[in-house]
């Protein structure tokens, strides 16, 4: 099902590999829980509204929920530990 009424500007970036983590498996933090996607190349999770601004950057496991605005030149980087 493709999002609704989202906006990527020009020069954003959602990454789909974590460099540092050397190939390790990719995990979304949502609320209070961990989730493992079982892959180590995993962009990420978009919401509907969604707003992302030029040369921003989304790194991989982001979870964006519905209405997020990111503004240009912003980072989210939600690196969900265990």
């Amino acid at each position: 099902m493709p999002a609704e009424a989202v906006n990527i500007e020009a020069g954003a970036i959602i990454a789909n590999y974590r460099n540092e983590l050397n190939g390790a498996q990719i995990k979304i933090r949502y609320l209070d829980k961990v989730i493992e996607t079982g892959v180590s190349t995993f962009g990420a999770l978009v919401g509907d509204g969604c707003k992302i601004g030029a040369n921003a950057v989304i790194a991989p496991g982001a979870l964006l929920r519905p209405d997020t605005h990111v503004p240009r030149l912003g980072l989210i980087d939600q690196f969900a530990y265990d």
